[in-house]
């Protein structure tokens, strides 16, 4: 491939508290829900947008080729978000596996990450599960609405321009193609059921999931996130690795 090295990253939002949005906001945010499910369902969903929810964490990995397909680890950790920290300030905490995080406020947490992405970025490829259309214009705009400008634009460009910078493997495992729905060979499948198919563990496997990290970071359960977040960009960098072997053709 093009580069040396490859920036693995996943991301995890929660919604921010729905008191915390005005009446006329929350009249916006529900305003085509005509059932109490539909109203549920739009307010799980404010996650989704990073103008109604907020990054609790990042997970990187960057590895590096060695020759042969084969790679080593150059750095690994985890951003952790701690909204009662001041400005300036940080902590350092241990995860499982002897992963290191550092915990702080979303303007520092943001700024951490773009300052290590642009340490990488000129010899990296990036590297995701649906990263294109999440997790990268996510931490743009997020940043943006945080006071934080964005060391690289890494959700602008045309497809087949970022396509030599950025793979994600939602992207590729579905060829690709123009238009992916539920039917066809190259349907889209969530990143659970991909693993499994690859034979690599769930991220899931140990009870914590995208759905329920809200609940955990109100519980003051950062660190049990940030080791599901690196399970997530653990699995997505084996992924990566099947996806190498037997779907890559480039150089």
């Amino acid at each position: 491939m093009r580069y040396p090295q490859f920036f693995v990253f996943d991301i995890e939002t929660a919604a921010e508290p729905w008191e915390s949005f005005d009446e006329a906001q929350q009249e916006y945010l529900i305003r085509a829900a005509k059932t109490d499910e539909e109203r549920d369902k739009k307010i799980r969903e404010l996650a989704l947008s990073p103008f109604t929810s907020r990054v609790v964490c990042i997970g990187i990995t960057v590895m590096e080729w060695t020759g042969k397909g084969e790679a080593t680890l150059v750095k690994q950790g985890a951003l952790l978000l701690d909204e009662s920290l001041p400005d300036g300030k940080e902590r350092r905490e241990n995860l499982a596996g002897g992963i290191h995080a550092v915990v702080s406020n979303e303007a520092r947490l943001l700024t951490s990450f773009w300052k290590m992405l642009d340490k990488y970025f000129d010899t990296s490829h990036l590297v995701t599960f649906n990263g294109m259309e999440f997790d990268a214009p996510f931490l743009m705009l997020r940043s943006a609405a945080c006071g934080v400008r964005p060391s690289r634009p890494i959700a602008a460009g045309k497809p087949w321009e970022i396509k030599e910078k950025h793979v994600d493997l939602l992207k590729e495992l579905t060829l690709h193609a123009f238009s992916s729905g539920n039917t066809g060979a190259n349907r889209k499948y969530n990143f659970d059921f991909y693993a499994r198919v690859f034979g690599i563990e769930s991220p899931k496997a140990q009870g914590v999931h995208g759905g329920n990290v809200a609940e955990f970071y109100a519980e003051g359960r950062i660190n049990e996130i940030g080791e599901y977040c690196m399970r997530d960009v653990q699995a997505t960098w084996e992924l990566f690795q099947k996806w190498h072997q037997y779907l890559h053709f480039g150089g």
